[in-house]
């Protein structure tokens, strides 16, 4: 696979606790550099990183996360924080699901939120994370029933910030559940540009990683 290619698809993500500006700077930079979609980046560097990128004509959109990594902030909570992002100048959203809801069977409650985060959204893309690694296979396959119904543009594996990331298989039960116009993203544990491949080939359109373009500017392939 071109490398160009899965450059294209990641959304190059820094989103640790420690995370400071100048990190998120060079995040930026590279993510130029090497025609990623997105930086994917804490809520509280957005307004700064719209302002950094204003005047850089460039296409790379700014991904920002909400009810991260644990998801079991209130819906009015999520809401309020994707409001104040979009208009910080977020691109793009990336929302925790309230996993004991779904675990309790709460699935009217887990579609409204993210109707109502969607609607905050202001027509910028919404991706939804269900952290395949904490939920059955009936969980996972309800939350792309969900997810379709809710009007979301993605799907998305994980955080990176539990039990495991992404795998093939999830993508693969993803791509065989959600509706025609849900997308996937792969997130969590996309280490080598062998794991993008894969999760490319098994049907992920969009890639969360914070390694791989340090691994094509370690190769040289660009």
């Amino acid at each position: 696979m071109d490398i160009n290619e899965i450059l294209a698809k990641c959304d190059h993500t820094l989103l640790k606790q420690t995370a400071t500006w100048e990190e998120i700077r060079t995040l930026c930079d590279e993510g130029m550099e090497y025609g990623c979609a997105s930086v994917c980046i804490p809520a509280s560097y957005v307004a700064q990183t719209a302002d950094y990128l204003k005047d850089k004509n460039t296409a790379l959109k700014i991904c920002t996360v909400i009810g991260f990594p644990n998801g079991y902030a209130t819906s009015k909570a999520k809401v309020f924080e994707t409001e104040d992002a979009v208009v910080n100048g977020a691109d793009e959203i990336d929302m925790v699901i309230n996993i004991g809801w779904l675990k309790d069977g709460k699935y009217g409650a887990v579609k409204a939120e993210i109707e109502a985060v969607k609607k905050a959204c202001q027509g910028r893309m919404l991706k939804v994370i269900v952290e395949t690694c904490l939920l059955t296979r009936e969980e996972k396959i309800k939350m792309c029933q969900i997810v379709t119904g809710a009007g979301a543009d993605y799907i998305k594996t994980s955080t990176g910030f539990s039990t495991a990331g992404a795998t093939p298989e999830d993508v693969a039960l993803f791509k065989e559940n959600v509706g025609e116009n849900i997308k996937i993203k792969a997130a969590g544990g996309i280490s080598t540009l062998e794991d993008a491949e894969e999760m490319i080939r098994f049907g992920a359109s969009r890639l969360g990683t914070s390694r791989i373009v340090a691994l094509v500017k370690k190769s040289g392939r660009v």
